[in-house]
């Protein structure tokens, strides 16, 4: 009996990783002409057929995952992404999958760069990946790629990455849209602060500078002359954010809105309400706890939700089914964006998991 070529196979006799292999096989890109080339002429000669038909063999292993993303707390943004993952695994409770879960301090490029050096020693079947920091996500995906483990972002992508699927909503139109918003409801001679995380060893956040770049994207396009303010805040000295905030509105008298491009709206909005900082419109993203709070009690004005559980529980439906059924994948994937007031957010349905 004729032994099943594997990728592994294909991979040495092609003389390329099995990362490239299994990218030409399932079309994903980011693959060279030459590298398609050698696979191609393998395939042929070797008439290669891949197996659509699932066996029993299939539903019967175990299949480890790991799921990496920031710290989970509860009320947060992060949370509800595991929500979605937990709610497709009891969807799929008669396959066995083996979950390792693996989080990292957003806010400290070292925790992370920790936390993906454990995972690469860990033989996943797939990995799930909620990324901050690119240059240590391309790390880790480049990794993968080599070992032909296949891997899905979730809340954001990147380019120079081959994942294989991601679900996340379009920050820089998220950007654009918030410019848009606070534009049209302050002063046109006014300031507008932008707050920002204090980070250890990286300050930039994958989705806060594609909204960066999509916001100065329509402030350029609409020739807006409303200069930028910094705003600096940190959840790992909060006492600082009272003395940052009391000294920024001591010397800028001229800010007529604020805008946070991360889910910590709700913990600068009370600093400003706890400083007597009043009348100023506030925009932010996500619809956790104390964001919808603080908009239900007046201090945002409007949040831009991105349904994290949604986008939480594709990524692992999509990987489960791609892991024991094989089915196409379609890489991307982008959620609707929605606008709420606290007219509306009692009214508005987060996720449906039936859609």
């Amino acid at each position: 009996m004729q032994r099943k070529i594997r990728i592994k196979d294909i991979s040495e006799m092609a003389g390329v990783s099995p990362g490239t292999v299994d990218r030409i096989l399932h079309n994903r890109g980011n693959v060279s002409e030459t590298a398609r080339t050698a696979v191609g002429e393998v395939l042929k000669k070797v008439n290669y057929k891949p197996n659509i038909h699932i066996s029993g063999l299939s539903l019967k292993r175990k299949y480890k995952v790991v799921i990496t993303t920031p710290s989970v707390t509860e009320g947060e943004y992060w949370e509800s992404i595991h929500f979605g993952i937990q709610h497709a695994l009891e969807e799929y409770e008669n396959i066995r999958i083996k979950c390792l879960v693996h989080t990292y301090n957003e806010f400290d490029v070292y925790s992370c760069r920790e936390v993906y050096d454990r995972i690469l020693q860990i033989d996943a079947d797939g990995v799930i990946i909620g990324l901050t920091f690119k240059e240590e996500t391309l790390r880790l995906t480049r990794n993968l790629e080599e070992k032909g483990i296949p891997y899905i972002f979730v809340d954001s992508t990147m380019e120079n990455a081959s994942p294989l699927a991601f679900f996340t909503s379009d920050h820089y139109r998220c950007g654009y849209l918030m410019a848009r918003l606070i534009t049209s409801i302050i002063p046109q001679d006014s300031d507008i602060g932008i707050s920002y995380a204090i980070r250890i060893g990286d300050e930039s956040a994958n989705t806060s500078t594609l909204r960066q770049n999509g916001f100065n994207a329509y402030l350029s396009e609409k020739k807006k002359t409303h200069k930028v303010q910094l705003i600096p805040y940190s959840t790992m000295e909060p006492e600082k954010n009272d003395v940052w905030v009391k000294e920024l509105f001591h010397h800028q008298h001229n800010i007529g809105g604020v805008v946070f491009f991360n889910s910590r709206g709700g913990l600068l909005a009370d600093c400003f309400a706890r400083n007597g900082i009043n009348n100023i419109p506030i925009i932010g993203v996500d619809l956790t706890v104390p964001n919808i709070k603080a908009l239900k009690n007046g201090y945002i004005d409007f949040l831009i939700g991105q349904e994290p559980e949604h986008q939480g529980f594709l990524a692992m439906k999509t990987l489960i089914e791609y892991l024991v059924y094989r089915r196409p994948v379609k890489v991307q994937n982008y959620v609707q964006l929605d606008i709420l007031t606290k007219e509306i957010i009692d009214y508005y349905n987060q996720f449906n998991y039936l859609s």
